[in-house]
């Protein structure tokens, strides 16, 4: 099945009325309620999935190139970490390999030929959602884990958004823009294609940091906690 799955490109004045009531994304973020949902940190990822999936944003995500970055920025580094911060505690393991996989799947869905493939195609724009939210709460497990030796938890947070940094800086600094499927709806909001992948570039480069220096904050108490309770 064919077609941008959110929808065509919106403009300003219909952007309100785009909200996404499909009923399967419907069902299934309510059995995913019911599977996660039942403690703080998982309702608020259910939330934050809700953002992403049904409100404007989605519409707003065919149009342009930086509200697509948002959409991924809430799902990578919002969504996946209360995920896994909901599902239970296991053994500390290195984030290493979580964190290799998931960052080439973030860049791989980056290339150009990919990502307009995603955006014009129900099932591959899924495979991107779904690898994207998996990997990076793969990662984030493992980066709680490792939070009893704080310092490798800290340490994976900081590559995390650096390689994150680093694609956004690629996409800012690129002399044309590389992304055919938002090759016309930027200029109804008054952006040029160029200008639209820039904004985005910027947004994974600089603000999607928040989001990892909150993670870190939470692993560098957890750890100070638990040496505390060592030294007690």
């Amino acid at each position: 099945m064919e077609g941008i799955y959110c929808g065509p490109p919106p403009v300003p004045d219909a952007i309100w009325m785009r909200w996404n009531f499909d009923p399967y994304l419907l069902a299934a973020l309510a059995l995913f309620a019911l599977i996660v949902g039942r403690n703080r940190p998982g309702a608020a990822a259910i939330a934050v999935l809700a953002v992403v999936f049904v409100s404007p944003l989605c519409a707003l995500s065919s149009a342009l190139f930086s509200a697509r970055v948002v959409h991924h920025v809430l799902l990578i580094a919002v969504a996946a970490p209360l995920l896994a911060w909901s599902l239970p505690a296991r053994e500390a393991r290195s984030p290493a390999l979580s964190f290799a996989v998931s960052s080439a799947v973030l860049w791989a869905w980056h290339v150009p030929a990919a990502y307009d493939l995603a955006l014009s195609h129900f099932g591959v724009y899924w495979t991107m959602q779904v690898t994207l939210l998996a990997t990076a709460t793969w990662f984030w497990r493992d980066v709680f884990a490792a939070a009893r030796s704080p310092v490798d938890g800290l340490v994976f947070i900081v590559a995390g958004f650096a390689q994150m940094g680093m694609l956004g800086a690629i996409l800012t600094f690129a002399p044309e823009a590389l992304y055919a499927a938002h090759a016309v709806g930027p200029f109804a909001w008054g952006l040029t294609p160029l200008g639209d992948q820039q904004l985005g570039g910027l947004l994974m480069w600089v603000p999607a940091g928040l989001p990892y220096a909150v993670a870190g904050a939470v692993v560098a108490r957890r750890g100070w906690a638990g040496l505390q309770g060592q030294n007690a």
